[in-house]
């Protein structure tokens, strides 16, 4: 059998330190945090903090500037609500890094003040890397603190602890931590015919094709939702399955554990309850997507890959850069 990117780790050693979300350089703590670790963090001159106007995220905008970061006494006009507050971490420095949610609208704010959602922030490179990895975790954070005020157990009001980092129920002291929720994303091959295999959702921009994905269910492996979910979406069956990259994902609080599967079956059988279009694409066909990707103004009805920044844009451009 001739060698396949099954075989080897590469063309990158670590492939998740170049997707969106990855990076992220604060000293979380979460471990050793005291109980008035918040309150202490507020009393720090050089703490700064992230705004989240109704989950996106507000930024002082100019021409050339954009800063996500506030001192506690520049977010008075957005109405705080400081008691929700979350400790991200602290910088190498020990300045204390916050998430602050805010009253104020997200769309009728004055300029030189914008918010932008998580997938604006990646796809126009509004961050850099460090920063938008922070957001993520902020996002993730304050998404989970607010779908869990009340109690699983006993219905209950729970309240935050240790920087948002953990809740408890005030009834029944039941305690919950943030979650995290694993999708598998995978790029099937058919190595012998040099194909990968690739799907279209209902609510994808038009013209644009991805891997497919599904979340983990109770009692599988990354190994078992692969094979499964391809085999669900497209009727394709995967034999060897290899991890390659991972990628935090703030929409809300997801990660993406991408991989590549191997087709032992190759006559689509498409689900159109999941897609709407699935099908084989050569490397040539993939590598014009991903050229294409680059451009501005793609002509109408042309195929696209997911943006740069996407595990799933890794994932192909990563077939297409191995070498056997």
């Amino acid at each position: 059998m001739k060698p396949s990117l099954f075989d080897l780790y590469r063309p990158h050693p670590e492939p998740s330190t170049m997707v969106a979300f990855a990076e992220n350089n604060l000293d979380r703590q979460s471990e050793h945090r005291a109980p008035d670790c918040l309150e202490q963090a507020f009393k720090a001159e050089t703490v700064h903090a992230f705004a989240l106007a109704g989950g996106k995220l507000v930024v002082k905008h100019d021409e050339k500037i954009i800063d996500p970061l506030f001192a506690p006494y520049e977010l008075a006009e957005l109405d705080p609500i400081p008691e929700e507050s979350i400790l991200l971490g602290y910088l190498k420095n020990g300045e204390p890094r916050l998430a602050i949610p805010v009253r104020a609208d997200p769309e009728t704010l004055q300029e030189p003040l914008k918010a932008t959602d998580g997938r604006t922030l990646y796809r126009q490179q509004m961050l850099d890397d460090d920063l938008l990895g922070q957001f993520a975790q902020a996002s993730s954070l304050m998404t989970w603190n607010g779908n869990n005020r009340f109690c699983g157990k006993c219905g209950s009001p729970t309240r935050s602890e240790i920087g948002g980092y953990r809740r408890v129920c005030e009834a029944c002291s039941h305690t919950i931590f943030p979650r995290t929720d694993p999708v598998a994303i995978m790029l099937v091959i058919d190595i012998e015919r040099d194909l990968c295999l690739l799907g279209r959702s209902p609510h994808f921009p038009e013209g644009m094709y991805s891997c497919l994905a599904g979340f983990l269910e109770p009692g599988e492996t990354i190994e078992h939702t692969v094979r499964r979910e391809t085999l669900e979406e497209s009727g394709i069956k995967v034999g060897r399955v290899r991890y390659h990259a991972s990628q935090p994902w703030p929409m809300p609080h997801s990660l993406m554990i991408g991989c590549y599967g191997e087709a032992i079956s190759f006559d689509i059988r498409l689900d159109d309850q999941e897609l709407e279009d699935c099908r084989w694409f050569t490397r040539e066909e993939t590598a014009a997507m991903i050229e294409r990707s680059a451009m501005a103004g793609a002509a109408p009805g042309t195929t696209m890959p997911p943006p740069k920044g996407a595990i799933a844009h890794r994932l192909m451009r990563d077939w297409l850069d191995w070498k056997g």
